[in-house]
Order: structure tokens, then sequence, then C-alpha cells
């Protein structure tokens, strides 16, 4: 199984720092979080991409070997970007705001774009949400084939939305919108807190289950901690998807909880997690 480090992390230093820290600690690649001073899709699409192309080629050869980015994660669903609320104007702008995402993720050479549901209006029903959900979706993934960048759906908790929380949501809307560009994927915290099993995304979605966010819980919230720090069995839950016959990747998501020291976090829970695959594998 691959491990990747999200830059979310980093924000307070610059970008070079990540890709430094990922390649020193061991990870073999990057999750680019696009959030502003780093990669916001508009300020790559003004002319940044061009600057994030070049930084990206001095320091993927940094060492001996190289850090790619495979998925490229915009910052959406609050303020003021989000799909799922407000009028038809507002929703046009957010699908603009992805597609130029998904433009630059194909641009920078990331494998996957990633994007997720913000929450809908308490007001409408659910028969709204779904026809906004999947008529946005189909929307994303026609542009996504179009430039032949594949997008990932990822699923929040409840805390986060009232439109995809579960395994039974995330396959029912990729059945609904039927595109080759649109996968799933799980972050082990969401099953969690919803009450169901991590597998269920493995059972449900099969090889349409393309991506991995692992990281520990309290079992309560949605906080994120360091892999053994919560509550979650990570080293019998990373030996069953591995039995499952899942070997791709999987990003440490840490946030805003470690920004403090994001590189002293980032390797403690880099070793954590390969320590668990060594112990439940005899080897990763």
């Amino acid at each position: 199984m691959k491990l990747g480090m999200f830059t979310s992390g980093y924000q307070y230093y610059p970008l070079e720092a990540a890709f430094q820290d990922a390649k020193r600690i061991g990870y073999d690649y990057i999750e680019l979080w696009g959030g502003r001073p780093h990669a916001f899709p508009l300020d790559l699409k003004r002319g940044g991409i061009e600057a994030y192309e070049l930084e990206a080629k001095e320091l993927v050869c940094y060492a001996a070997g190289k850090m790619p980015v495979h998925v490229y994660t915009p910052e959406h669903n609050a303020y003021p970007y989000n799909y799922m609320i407000g009028d038809s104007s507002q929703r046009k702008e957010a699908v603009d705001y992805l597609k130029t995402a998904i433009e630059m993720g194909k641009e920078m050479g990331a494998e996957y774009t990633l994007i997720s549901t913000g929450h809908a209006e308490n007001t409408i029903s659910r028969r709204q949400i779904q026809e906004r959900l999947v008529e946005t979706l189909r929307e994303l993934a026609e542009y996504a084939q179009q430039l032949q960048e594949p997008v990932l759906l990822e699923t929040l908790t409840h805390f986060e939305t009232n439109v995809c929380t579960t395994a039974n949501d995330l396959q029912e809307v990729l059945e609904m919108v039927d595109s080759p560009y649109l996968y799933g994927m799980c972050d082990v915290v969401v099953p969690s807190i919803e009450g169901e099993s991590v597998m269920d995304y493995f059972m449900k979605l099969g090889d349409r289950c393309r991506h991995l966010h692992l990281v520990d819980c309290d079992g309560n919230s949605e906080t994120h901690v360091i892999p053994g720090d919560g509550e979650l069995p990570l080293p019998e839950l990373l030996e069953e998807i591995q039995h499952f016959g899942y070997h791709d990747t999987a990003t440490i998501e840490l946030v805003t909880a470690y920004i403090r020291e994001p590189y002293v976090y980032a390797k403690r829970a880099h070793d954590r997690v390969r320590q668990m695959l060594l112990e439940g594998k005899g080897g990763c």
C-alpha cells in the first residue's frame, strides 16, 4: 500500500517544505491541498501552475527518487464554493470553480482530482438534494472525461454534510451518474462516525473504490488525529483492507490540528502506519 502526505498541514510554510519533508520521511506521494497560499485552483489558472511545475520539477528530483502529486484536492464545500446550496448562479460558480480544479489537476499530472459534497439547505427535500447532486456530478464527470482526468468523490460525516455520508449514498450516486471518470473513496473516519463498517465501501463499490484517507478519530466527531492516538483498530483494519485485495493509495490526512509542527507529526503518523503494515503483512 502506498502512503501519501496531505499538504494542508503545511499552509504556514512554503510548499516546497512539504515535498522535501515527504521525501525525507519516506512517503510515496503527495496529496496536494488546493488552498491558499499554495495550490488554489484559481491562482494556478492565472499562471501559478507554471511556477508550481518548475518548483515541482526541482523537488521531485530531490535525493534519488521522485515525489509525485497523485491526488489534487481543492478546497471547497464551505464559503464561498458549495454546489449544494444557493441559487442556480451560485451553483454554476461552484461548478466552474471545480472544473478549473479538474483542469489544474490534469495539468499538474495528478492521477485524480478529489471532491466531496457540501451541506445542502435544511429546508429542501431529499429528492431536491438528489436532483441537484446528480445534475452537478454529471456535469463535472462529463468535463473530467473531456480532459481525461478522473474525479474521486469522498463521503463526509453528518457533521459536515447532509448529502452523501454513507457507502450506500456513494454507491447510489455513482450508479446514477454512471461515468467511467467518477470514482468513490473512503475516509475511515466517516463510516466510524456514521455507524457502518469501513469494509462496506470496498464490498459495495468494488473496483470503483480507488483511494483511501487513513487517520484516527475519537469515535464521536470528525476530528482527525494521528493513527494510534484515537479509538480505531487501525492495525487490524489495515490487515482486513489488504486481505480484501486493496493495495492502492492511502493518504494520511493530517489537517489543521497539527499545523504548528507538520514535519514532526507527519513523520510520527507515517512511521506508525508503516509499522502497522509490517506487522499485518510481514512487509509492506
